[in-house]
């Protein structure tokens, strides 16, 4: 009974450990992305479009 008591207390602690390593790896900017910002006015136009495309079809189908 007493293993149990330990592998709890030892899985609690390392839950805790990788829970700080990721708040700590989050406020680092670890998981900024600063790839899309970049590339998304490329793709801005066909979203754009497409959105546009969505609401007339809508628009037609209700009438």
């Amino acid at each position: 009974m007493n293993i149990i008591y330990l592998l709890l207390a030892l899985s609690v602690l390392v839950a805790i450990i990788f829970f700080i390593a990721f708040i700590l790896s989050v406020k680092k900017g670890q998981y900024d992305d600063m790839y899309t910002p970049s590339v998304r006015m490329l793709f801005e136009d066909e979203l754009v479009n497409s959105k546009s495309k969505n609401k007339t079809t809508k628009q037609e189908k209700t009438e």
